[in-house]
């Protein structure tokens, strides 16, 4: 479609110079994150308990203390591929964290040099993205299986970008399938591809969105017999999902996550930006409004003003592939394939990205070696963590991470895990209340009514002054973590528990 000076068709896949930056692009994607782990650097959430239970062999009713509407998880795929890496490496869960952050970057970064004719082009992209948009970095450092999602819809979508109205061969259609099928095996999130489904249509490619669905449906069906309990796979990841966000009033006592985000102009900065260079370089390109990643930009855009997730996760990469597709575009007619300048481009883009990234910039990339951890048979805690069978009682999300990511194997459980909605109904009723009223002591009252002698309240605060929670012995700990349990003497007459 450019009939500008790039000399792609004529030269030789297999060029040096195309060879050479595309290796030389890969490195830097790979040197990022294997710089950012030298830090120290360890996520704050969901990779730490992915890890946890991979060394742990315990399944999550083991772990959590969890509703009776709880039935499968809906990481399913990503947890028993760590586990198999745990039972072939013997890697603990620390290493597993660090393969996790490695692997899942490259993954979700690299899936775009597959999809341009110009890996620079991706790089440069990469480069204005992570810092025009700095939550990016830690969204995509952070180790979790939504990265395999990700990357899934980063591919899908050069492909919807590559041509319009394909004929689509079984060959095509069965690596579509794979690839939504790999990733709502891992990542659980099968209906949200309906996302790019719609896309498709909105741009008036029937004939790609009618493929597409086919293959969301064909894959999602294949994740969930891979697990063994179809219909409680796709059921519970649709539940939780709803759970998570309607069973809150309001978004302040959601996680962050899911609370609204503003997106900004960014949207309209990128998008003003393409129609500019389109102009001035006369580049021979489909109309961004025929093009599926537009609108799936503009959807996840509008709907991350109710849930972040839907511009981060879906917004935000489909914008970069609609970046990637006219900047591969322009490189094509502006730098032939054979240039040596190439080499110089790729270098100080992959330079400038490298430091970009790794920049220590409010310690975000450091922050974790602060970080102080319940161990379990550390002496200064004897007596102060649950016993064996107990359940430790706290509303602070990040104390269950840390705390289980350092005592994999302890003989204890948790009454708030990874999502607060999987607790039983009059706990989630009682951790409500705590965050609604700001911590107040009066609101963990119930929790203490249910305390037995082997469980254990958590609390945060200063070390000179106890919560005001009475019924309770108080003991500072590390972290900045009050542990509060029944008095020796009155244990016998306890209010009966769990």
């Amino acid at each position: 479609q450019n009939t500008s000076r790039d000399t792609g068709a004529a030269a030789p896949a297999t060029a040096p110079v195309s060879r050479l930056v595309f290796w030389l692009a890969l490195l830097a994607l790979l040197a990022i994150p294997a710089r950012i782990i030298t830090y120290g650097y360890l996520p704050a959430d969901d990779a730490l308990r992915h890890a946890a239970k991979a060394v742990s062999g315990k399944t999550w009713p083991e772990i959590l203390v969890l509703g009776p509407h709880y039935t499968v998880d809906h990481n399913y795929g990503w947890e028993a591929w760590l586990r198999q890496v745990h039972r072939l490496t013997g890697w603990e869960a620390e290493r597993l964290v660090d393969w996790s952050v490695l692997g899942l970057f490259v993954l979700a970064a690299g899936a775009g040099l597959a999809g341009v004719r110009r890996p620079e082009a991706w790089l440069g992209v990469l480069l204005v993205f992570f810092v025009a948009w700095p939550p990016l970095a830690l969204r995509w450092m952070n180790g979790r299986p939504l990265l395999l999602s990700i990357a899934a819809l980063i591919a899908v979508l050069f492909w919807l970008q590559s041509a319009p109205a394909p004929r689509l061969g079984r060959g095509r259609w069965a690596g579509l399938t794979a690839l939504i099928a790999v990733a709502v095996f891992a990542h659980g999130v099968w209906y949200l591809w309906v996302l790019p489904v719609a896309a498709c249509f909105l741009a008036g490619e029937r004939r790609w969105g009618l493929a597409l669905a086919g293959a969301w449906l064909g894959g999602s069906a294949l994740a969930a017999l891979a697990t063994g309990q179809p219909v409680d796979y796709l059921v519970e990841a649709v539940r939780t999902a709803w759970r998570a966000v309607q069973m809150h009033p309001t978004a302040r006592t959601r996680v962050s996550e899911l609370q609204p985000a503003s997106s900004g102009l960014l949207l309209f900065l990128v998008l003003g930006g393409l129609l500019a260079l389109r102009a001035l370089a006369r580049l021979e390109a489909r109309p961004l409004s025929r093009l599926p990643a537009f609108w799936l930009a503009l959807l996840g855009w509008t709907l991350g003003f109710w849930n972040r997730r839907f511009w981060e996760d879906w917004g935000l990469p489909a914008l970069m592939v609609l970046a990637a597709g006219d900047l591969d575009l322009y490189l094509r007619g502006a730098l032939a394939q054979a240039a040596p300048r190439r080499l110089a481009v790729t270098a100080c883009l992959a330079g400038a990205l490298f430091c970009a990234v790794t920049s220590d910039a409010d310690s975000r990339w450091t922050r974790s070696l602060t970080r102080q951890y319940l161990v379990q048979g550390d002496p200064e805690l004897a007596g102060w963590l649950p016993e064996p069978g107990g359940i430790f009682y706290a509303a602070d999300p990040a104390f269950f991470y840390e705390t289980f990511f350092k005592n994999p194997r302890a003989d204890w459980r948790y009454i708030l895990g990874f999502e607060m909605t999987l607790m039983p109904a009059e706990d989630f009723d009682i951790l409500y209340r705590i965050l609604w009223n700001f911590g107040a002591g009066a609101s963990y009252q119930p929790w203490v009514e249910k305390l037995r002698p082997p469980d254990r309240l958590f609390v945060r605060g200063d070390p000179g002054s106890p919560p005001a929670i009475p019924g309770l012995e108080w003991h500072h700990t590390r972290g900045g973590m009050w542990s509060g349990r029944l008095p020796r003497a009155g244990a016998g007459a306890a209010a009966p528990g769990r």
